[in-house]
């Protein structure tokens, strides 16, 4: 058991779990985009860490850019996105993977493909270490799924509460 700020959680999925899978996430892309040079968006802050392992992972050349935006207040997705740092290179003809930490709602994820789309990319899929079936409120196909979890609130591994955990190797979920 931990304790950040307010909250216990407790071990949930080990560091070497997650990059077992991470490797087998990277091998799929690698495969599946072989005569490409699809760039990779991470959506900050959450994916950084996922997005880092992955680009690893990944034996085909690639392209790294990040957006920003956020849903998130405490534990709890406020239903409201606010762009906070945009996209700054040309996605027209590209081969586009977005790398997200979590998606529970799929609302933050509509908006990014949306705004993603306007862009003319040959092709757009996603990639998420951790997927919420039970929070989806948006139907989303995501190619690249690292984790189905339940609809409880984790932290490590570039998540966090409130700014604290990020750092942590593996994920903790919420007591």
């Amino acid at each position: 058991m931990i304790s950040i700020k307010d909250k216990v959680f407790v071990p949930y999925i080990t560091a070497h779990s997650i990059q077992q899978r991470v490797a087998e996430i990277g091998a799929e892309i690698s495969k599946d985009f072989k005569e490409d040079c699809p760039i990779l968006i991470g959506v900050l802050n959450g994916s950084f860490i996922f997005l880092s392992d992955l680009a690893k992972s990944i034996s085909i050349p690639i392209e790294i850019s990040f957006i920003k935006i956020s849903s998130y207040s405490g534990t709890n997705s406020t239903g409201s996105i606010r762009n906070i740092l945009g996209l700054d290179v040309n996605l027209n003809n590209r081969s586009v993977v977005i790398v997200e930490d979590i998606i529970d709602t799929g609302l933050s994820m509509k908006h990014l493909v949306e705004m993603i789309e306007k862009e003319t990319p040959k092709r757009i899929a996603i990639a998420s270490l951790l997927l919420k079936p039970d929070a989806l409120v948006e139907l989303l196909k995501v190619n690249y799924i690292g984790f189905e979890i339940p609809n409880k609130f984790v932290v490590g591994y570039g998540m966090d509460y409130d700014g604290f955990g990020r750092n942590l190797p593996e994920l903790y979920q919420l007591k």
